[in-house]
């Protein structure tokens, strides 16, 4: 390129030619993109293919152990803002979120007479929160991180990152575990950073985002780019196989309607059905400041039956984790009770029995935080089947493989350190263990959401013919996506810690009755059919 051309269309940021081997494998293999001022490029590709890795190579930042060549370089040396898919693992969960965000602020204001620069700190957090679509009502900044659901945490990096004054802001799964409401918000304020001359490198397995908001578009596999190009071209000319087969892994579309059909048979209480699991009288309370506790979920009753499935969907916040986590045994902090079968369960993990922990098993949003980053996988896989159902070593280890295989993870990925695995595989590693416990009830939180189309695809799959198979799994699926929900025998609506509404999935997704379910379901019909805004 020359000078002149340079001059016209300047790049914040270029990686060239990186290649990055881990136990000698090539995870990212001569990729090359270049990030323009007030641009979204778009990274996308299966999980495993590489998109983390290449985001995090502009920070400086490589896997253990791995060798680099190529070249990456950031224009004047600036800060990259980065926000990762699963925002509590750069959060420090010891502070509150005013302290979080008040400590970047003040390194903006240090140049003011110091008895201004506490106002102006405080400004300059609020101006952020707002900016990321998380407005602070009177509550929020005295919460610590694990009282925000995942969709606000990762609001809170977001304010992070437009508080240090990033030039380049990679953002890896920003729509992940969000409603089509918050997504559609989030789309909007990336275009608002775009707007203000901020290159974006866009992480994502959502093709619908990357249809709103991309100017470029870069396709990975296996660590290789396949294609490239402007967003509307690739979208509309694929050249590549990989490319169509990617695109056109969205399967159904998410307006409501259009999923329907894929929706199991609706459930009754009269169906034969005995209840597996019953939520009655359950109010769920956030501690931890100066105002005492806060009641952040209210269910009056949820029933869940034996071999089926129940949805629970709602907004970012609209306490859907914290009602998994009740069921779970890892939120304490609750009245009522809840019943496996005609039996209570402890509130507390700890005071369940080993048959009650086998029973209840619970796969998290955030897999990493998950697993003991020093051990082979398929070991810690196995250890629920040695923990859980007295399996001994060997059968464990058949068992493990057996089950990852099944799910899509091979053998030689399952023997590496959790580092080894993308964010997707390890999902997929995550569920295995749970599977291993062979539980009466699958608790599943926002399990799909960092999966690219394909991959989704077959988890839920995997996951929706085992309910079907053995007759004794029930399933409670956690989401914001409206077409994992479809799935679902029955759904269950959450809006601000209320169940708003609930019922048989195709009554609830295709007649909704509350406001707030048809603003739902309007949303994500919406943002299917909505056109890209054009850019100058």
């Amino acid at each position: 390129m020359n000078d002149e051309t340079t001059a016209k269309n300047p790049v914040a940021a270029e990686i060239r030619e990186l290649r990055v081997v881990v136990a000698g494998r090539a995870i990212v293999d001569g990729v090359s993109l270049r990030l323009r001022p007030g641009r979204v490029t778009a990274l996308i590709g299966a999980s495993g293919s590489g998109k983390t890795t290449t985001g995090l190579a502009l920070l400086g930042e490589y896997p253990e152990g791995a060798r680099v060549t190529g070249e990456v370089q950031v224009a004047d040396g600036g800060p990259v803002g980065y926000i990762p898919q699963h925002p509590a693992a750069v959060l420090n969960p010891a502070r509150r979120v005013s302290a979080l965000l008040t400590d970047i602020a003040r390194t903006r204001v240090s140049h003011l007479p110091i008895r201004q620069r506490r106002a102006a700190a405080r400004d300059r957090v609020l101006s952020a929160l707002i900016e990321a679509q998380l407005p602070d009502d009177g509550t929020r900044l005295r919460r610590y991180p694990h009282q925000l659901s995942g969709g606000q945490q990762q609001r809170v990096v977001l304010a992070q990152a437009l508080l240090l004054g990033a030039r380049v802001v990679v953002a890896d799964e920003p729509t992940t575990g969000q409603d089509a409401l918050t997504k559609s918000r989030i789309v909007e304020q990336f275009r608002a950073v775009a707007a203000r001359g901020i290159a974006v490198l866009l992480l994502s397995h959502d093709l619908d985002v990357v249809e709103s908001l991309a100017d470029e578009v870069v396709i990975l596999r296996a660590g290789r780019v396949v294609e490239s190009g402007p967003a509307e071209q690739v979208r509309t000319s694929p050249r590549h196989s990989w490319t169509r087969e990617l695109l056109n892994g969205r399967g159904e579309s998410t307006d409501a309607g259009h999923t329907l059909p894929r929706a199991r048979a609706s459930v009754s209480g009269d169906s034969g059905k005995a209840p597996v699991l019953r939520v009655r009288g359950l109010t769920a309370r956030h501690r931890g400041n100066a105002r005492g506790a806060a009641v952040v979920l209210r269910v009056p009753e949820l029933t869940l039956y034996a071999g089926q499935s129940l949805a629970v969907a709602g907004r970012s916040g609209s306490g859907k984790t914290t009602l998994a986590r009740c069921i779970a045994g890892l939120h304490r902090d609750h009245d009522g009770e809840i019943l496996l079968g005609a039996d209570p369960l402890p509130r507390s993990l700890r005071d369940r029995s080993r048959a009650q922990l086998a029973s209840v098993q619970y796969v998290f949003q955030d897999p990493r935080a998950a697993f003991d980053e020093y051990r082979p996988v398929v070991r810690q896989v196995a250890r629920t089947a040695v923990r859980l159902r007295g399996a001994d070593e060997n059968t464990a280890m058949r068992k493990a493989l057996a089950t990852l295989a099944d799910l899509g993870l091979p053998e030689e990925a399952a023997h590496r350190r959790p580092g080894g695995l993308s964010g997707g595989e390890l999902q997929r590693a995550a569920l295995a263990r749970a599977l291993l416990a062979r539980p009466r009830v699958l608790v599943c939180d926002e399990i799909t959401s960092g999966l690219d189309m394909v991959t989704r695809r077959g988890i839920l799959d995997v996951l929706t013919g085992l309910v079907e198979d053995r007759g004794d799994l029930s399933l409670v699926l956690i989401t914001h996506d409206l077409s994992t929900a479809a799935l679902a025998h029955r759904v269950a609506v959450l809006d601000g810690g209320e169940v708003v509404e609930e019922g048989p999935t195709r009554t609830v997704l295709a007649t909704p009755a509350h406001p707030f379910t048809i603003a739902l379901t309007g949303a994500a019909a919406g943002r299917r059919r909505a056109t890209p805004v054009p850019r100058p």
